[in-house]
């Protein structure tokens, strides 16, 4: 099967949040740890520690779901 991939511009700061989001809840959507900050290779960490997320920051917005082409 192959893996879905698309080309997509970010138009403006609300999508590259969107986008961003997807990326950090991704480990947890697909089961693999429970909170965004638990997986070890997420730039995560870095606005966490920079202080423009918390260390228990979630996404929980569930009208999202399926807004990636997934």
């Amino acid at each position: 099967m192959a893996a879905k991939i698309w080309e997509h511009l970010i138009r403006d700061e609300k999508d590259y949040e969107h986008h961003l989001t997807y990326i950090h809840y991704n480990p947890v959507k697909h089961g693999y740890v429970k909170r965004p900050s638990d997986w070890p290779y997420s730039r995560i960490h870095r606005a966490i520690r920079l202080g423009h997320l918390s260390e228990n920051w979630a996404y929980t917005d569930d009208r999202n779901e399926g807004l990636y082409g997934e």
